[in-house]
């Protein structure tokens, strides 16, 4: 960890709990040892089948993994908390899969590499309308669109830095990091583990009326160790729920910054409208990553899996950025949560047809501790990428 960071981190921490004398009493422990004592531990068991197949390549890879999360959160003692968080990711049976670290390059990519990490270590201080975080922790900002966790993977993205977060339910809040380092989902063995620099992330989100939301931020990536994705982006989201139909509208533009070789200058845009049609919810929405001078819109830090689709095919936006046209349905069925949506994807510069995707997830939770997820994806490739199927199998336990 670098000192200099972590010496103004801890400053910043300092002061913010100087400045906050009202402390919410609820949860306080008499002294430094009741909070020891007295903390909670939990653990989250999440065994999962990935089951990939994909045009060009023989072989099908099928990942048998298991995630075992083990926390440990202390009782709060003067407003202040802790947490550490230990993660391991093993095979179960075989390893026919590319893990990108195993060296089984003759299957498809299952990015859910072996190894034990810790997912999260943080003191947290929290005031009366005001909370700091300092050290290893979970980030997801609106609906990871641009900062998220990627907790789909079995190894999450976790984030090193100093956070604040000021404001509550129904007013203004604001919230401020700065990250020096991102733990990505590749695993410590991996070249591609972590994004290090100096990001700052500065998102502010206001109530204009009751189940209306605005929200605007700022997301500067100054990265020392992948230069492409060094970027600029600031822009603003609405969301607002009327009495037929909900909405999302959300504009953002990304400039190159520091050490990225291109000159450019991308767009984003989203405009989403969702609506109860008897039992089922429906979804049409309309998603751009813009191009400029050959470089797509980024999201490197985003929670990808949820956004243009399961298969996971633009991780990367492509550079003739990309347009995601799609028409989505949920429904309640027999206890459980069954969703069905299409994509259509195409160039946003230029006249390529990518391709189009179907997903398909049933999701059930049997109570408290148990849930179960089917998932399966299938990507008709047209111009971009290789026809692709997935599916998943998913037992989660958490005690």
């Amino acid at each position: 960890m670098n000192q200099q960071k972590l010496s103004t981190a801890v400053a910043a921490i300092i002061l913010g709990a100087s400045a906050s004398q009202a402390l919410a009493a609820e949860n306080e422990t008499a002294t430094l040892t009741d909070a020891l004592t007295s903390g909670e531990v939990g653990v989250n068991l999440r065994y999962r089948v990935e089951h990939v197949e994909q045009d060009a390549i023989d072989d099908i890879a099928i990942a048998s993994t298991l995630r075992t999360r083990l926390n440990w959160t202390s009782g709060r003692y003067r407003g202040f908390d802790v947490l550490l968080e230990m993660d391991n990711v093993s095979e179960i049976g075989n390893d026919n899969y590319n893990s990108t670290v195993n060296g089984n390059t003759e299957y498809p990519v299952i990015a859910d590499p072996q190894g034990t990490e810790v997912n999260q270590a943080y003191v947290k201080y929290s005031g009366s309308n005001s909370k700091i975080i300092v050290g290893r922790q979970r980030i997801n900002l609106d609906d990871q669109r641009f900062i998220g966790g990627v907790g789909w993977r079995q190894n999450e993205q976790t984030y090193d830095g100093l956070r604040y977060q000021f404001g509550g339910e129904g007013q203004l809040q604001l919230d401020y990091s700065y990250i020096y380092n991102v733990n990505r989902i590749f695993g410590e063995d991996s070249p591609q583990s972590d994004l290090d620099g100096d990001i700052q992330l500065l998102h502010a989100s206001y109530p204009l009326a009751e189940k209306h939301q605005l929200s605007a931020f700022f997301y500067n990536l100054d990265l020392d160790n992948a230069a492409s994705f060094a970027a600029r982006t600031f822009g603003a989201a609405y969301r607002g729920d009327f009495a037929l139909f909900a909405a999302e509208l959300s504009y953002a533009r990304q400039e190159d910054i520091g050490s990225n070789p291109s000159d450019f200058a991308a767009d984003y845009y989203l405009a989403e409208i969702s609506a109860p049609l008897g039992p089922v919810k429906g979804k049409l929405g309309y998603e751009v990553l813009g191009s400029d001078s050959g470089v797509g819109f980024s999201t490197p830090l985003a929670t990808l899996h949820k956004f243009q689709g399961y298969t996971d095919q633009f991780l990367q936006t492509p550079a003739d950025g990309i347009e995601d046209l799609y028409l989505g349905a949920k429904l309640e069925l027999a206890g459980g949560d069954l969703g069905i949506t299409y994509h259509s994807f195409t160039a946003n510069e230029g006249s390529a047809d990518y391709g189009t995707e179907w997903n398909i997830s049933y999701g059930h939770k049997f109570n408290d501790t148990f849930s179960a997820l089917v998932k399966y994806a299938s990507y008709d490739a047209e111009d971009y990428s290789i026809d692709t199927d997935k599916l998943w199998l998913m037992l989660t336990a958490k005690f």
